[in-house]
Formats: structure tokens, sequence, C-alpha cells
């Protein structure tokens, strides 16, 4: 079967699945993992009741029963962690957050899929002869993959909206910078060009003001008019 992980990335905790091997002999019951894992500590540390090593079907029932269950606690701790990078993304324009939402998509993908694959285990082991209390139990199991499943499926569907939505917005927001950008660059370009026009080497018989007294002082009045009559129009357009 698949049981949840934590794998650490760049300093955070990312959720993924790997393989568990249950295997039953006439005398022991084995399980083989790649790393250790809290579903199986939970029986060591004694915080799981009514479990006897003996009774091996009981046994793996219980062992399936505390995995769905794990499912449904990351999928739990995954919900809350898209709802503080959904809170930073209100303030952000950046995409680290939607590369975060991104991770956390991934890993109910990563759920989805070995969630399916423990219910074809389980499905396989309900058509097994077992006693009546192990059958009530092991419908328990099938009941809680369902649900975790079901919980994979929704928080998928949210998460794809809101990196839908948020992607959008940060993508309006940068245009509206780049547009903001563009049209101060203008407005700012006109003092620029109208004392680059006088400061050419033409003759000053041909200029405005270019023989009178005072005549920077009147060139620079009309620039900066110029230029407050200018954005005043990009600003009527919503241009700033």
């Amino acid at each position: 079967m698949d049981i949840p992980s934590i794998e650490e990335r760049n300093g955070k905790d990312w959720f993924v699945t790997i393989p568990m091997a249950i295997i039953t002999t006439k005398d022991v019951l084995i399980t083989v993992c790649l790393e250790e894992t809290p579903i199986l500590t939970a029986f060591m540390d004694g915080r799981v009741r009514d479990f006897h090593t003996f009774m091996k079907t009981r046994f793996i029932l219980q062992i399936l029963y505390k995995n769905a269950t794990q499912y449904l606690q990351y999928l739990r701790i995954i919900d809350k962690k898209s709802e503080v990078i959904e809170n930073k993304l209100h303030q952000s324009q950046k995409n680290e957050e939607l590369i975060e939402l991104l991770e956390l998509q991934k890993s109910l993908v990563y759920f989805t899929t070995s969630l399916r694959s423990n219910e074809v285990v389980l499905e396989k082991l309900l058509r097994i002869d077992k006693n009546p209390e192990d059958t009530d139990l092991l419908e328990d199991v099938i009941v809680e993959n369902k649900q975790a499943m079901e919980m994979t499926s929704i928080y998928n569907g949210i998460l794809s909206g809101t990196m839908d939505t948020f992607a959008s917005v940060i993508s309006n927001n940068l245009n509206i910078v780049m547009k903001f950008l563009a049209t101060v660059t203008i407005v700012m370009s006109i003092p620029t060009m109208v004392a680059s026009f006088y400061g050419m080497n033409v003759r000053a018989s041909g200029m405005p003001f270019a023989e009178h007294p005072y005549g920077f002082g009147i060139v620079l009045f009309f620039t900066l008019v110029l230029t407050l009559i200018v954005a005043y129009i990009f600003n009527k357009k919503d241009l700033f």
C-alpha cells in the first residue's frame, strides 16, 4: 500500500507518498518501508488501543485504518497551509506563493493516485473470508479511505481555482505597473525634449523667447504646464 510522508525541500515540508509492504508469515508479521512512518510509531508508542500482534488480520486492518486517518490529518494540514499562502497572495505580486500552491497541488495528485491504489487493495481484502469484527473494521477503513479521496478531490479543485484566479490578478497587477511606468516615462520625457531642443546648435532668431531676458523661465513655465496637461489627460484615461 502507499502511505503519506513528509519530504523536506528548500527548508520547507512537502507531502508525498511512499510504498509500504506488509508481509505475513505463519509466526510473524513484517512491515517494509523506505523510512520511519508515524503510522507504525503510533503502535510502537502505545497510542493505538486494543491491538495485538498475534491477531495478524486485525492488526493489518488497524494499520490500514491508521494509514487512512493519517491521510486525513495531512489533508487538513495542506488546507491550512493553502489558506496561509492565499493570504500572502492578496498582498503579493510575486510568483513564489503560486509555486508553493503548485507544490501543494502536486501533493494532492500524489494523494489521489495512492488512495485509489489503496482502494483496490481494500476491495480485494473485502472478498477474503474473515470474522465479522474484522469485516466491520475493514468497512471502516474503506469509509475513511473514501473520505480521504473526496477531501483530496475537493481541495484539489479549490487550489486549481485559486491558482487560476491569483495568476490572473498578478498578471493584471504587473500590466498596471508596466503601463504606469510607461506613462511616467512619457510625461517625464517632455521637459527633457524641450531642454534638448533649446540646447541644440540652432539660430537664436528662430527660437521662441531665445533673446528674451526671462526666456529660460518662460520656457520652463510652459514646459511645466504642458507636462501637467499631459499628466491630467493620462489620468483621465486611467493610464496612471
